[in-house]
């Protein structure tokens, strides 16, 4: 097994060993290939979004990852299929094939690959369930979004969600959904990625740290992709704002708010000083979102190197550091 040095913990995977949804199911994002190095994913009919090999094809990442200087990659299912999983009127069986895939490109990699589930969290008694099912799969936890529907992640029907995971030791990695639809008032690009995916990751971090989810449950590791979006920023009027409101103690808001995890992929180099400053140092990740954004593994772990030069990093926070807090998010601090 290959000691890990750099741990990417924001990838995404879809295999074609993934079924065929059937008539009853129709809208279920299903992968297709145009050749061995193209596809798309489909949503019914509509193309979502073209794809190539290293979305599916262990070896391709492992060499993608190999030129990064990448020695393991966790994987969690593409967004669009763990939406479709928690939503109302999917196939039951939907998350545990997507979870499936998942652990088979993990047990391909070598164990170079981490895997993490999605869960069909429409119905919360099939979905602990399915928890318990991806930790046998020797999956390190799951992917869910920054709303499940219309809840936020501190609604109280998810709340049996939650204990399952500080229970078993699950990591959550918490991702924005629909692109960033329906967040601003601004609809479409540059706003939904731009704007819309920060906001709605934003208002997730808050439920976790305000709403009492992390308050409740003192083992959850939770991590927030792109840099926990425009809560770093944000923080300091949520603190004043809950306070004027009365709602809680702010020491414990800002101890709650520095056990979050935070990716480092937040396209400026300089604003990882923030999620230092934010987090604490033991909170950052390395993140590329691979394979959707063109060399992102390869400017992500350069991007490490360029900030401790600018001293937007501390000199010690280099890939040995970001691999031990990525091992911590995981549970295999003890490996």
């Amino acid at each position: 097994m290959l000691a890990p040095t750099a741990v990417d913990v924001h990838a995404h995977h879809l295999g074609t060993d993934v079924p065929q949804p059937g008539p009853h199911d129709p809208s279920a994002p299903r992968l297709v290939l145009d050749s061995g190095s193209a596809g798309r994913i489909m949503c019914g009919e509509v193309t979502f979004r073209k794809v190539t090999s290293v979305l599916w094809d262990v070896d391709e990442r492992l060499r993608e990852m190999d030129i990064a200087g990448v020695s393991h990659q966790v994987v969690s299912p593409v967004p669009v299929t763990m939406e479709h999983a928690c939503s109302p009127g999917a196939d039951p069986a939907y998350a545990s094939w997507i979870n499936d895939s998942v652990a088979a490109a993990c047990e391909r990699s070598d164990r170079r690959l981490l895997g993490l589930g999605c869960l069909p969290l429409a119905d919360i008694g099939k979905a602990v369930d399915e928890l318990a099912r991806c930790r046998d799969l020797g999956l390190r936890g799951v992917e869910i979004g920054t709303r499940v529907g219309d809840l936020d992640l501190d609604a109280p029907e998810l709340a049996p969600f939650w204990a399952a995971c500080d229970r078993v030791g699950a990591a959550v990695f918490v991702h924005p959904i629909l692109g960033g639809q329906g967040v601003v008032r601004r609809a479409g690009q540059p706003y939904d990625l731009g704007l819309g995916m920060l906001a709605d990751t934003a208002i997730a971090a808050s439920s976790l740290v305000f709403g009492g989810v992390l308050e409740r449950h003192p083992n959850l590791r939770v991590a927030l992709a792109h840099g926990c979006g425009a809560f770093p920023w944000a923080y300091p009027r949520l603190r004043v704002a809950a306070d004027l409101g009365g709602a809680g103690d702010p020491d414990l808001w800002d101890a709650l708010t520095r056990r979050l995890y935070a990716d480092t992929l937040v396209f400026d180099d300089e604003h990882l000083r923030l999620l230092v400053h934010r987090f604490g140092a033991d909170r950052l990740l390395l993140g590329s979102d691979a394979p959707f954004f063109p060399d992102q593994l390869a400017k992500s772990m350069r991007s490490v190197e360029v900030a401790r030069e600018s001293g937007a990093l501390p000199a010690d926070l280099g890939h040995e550091r970001l691999c031990r807090n990525a091992l911590e998010f995981l549970g295999l601090d003890d490996a």
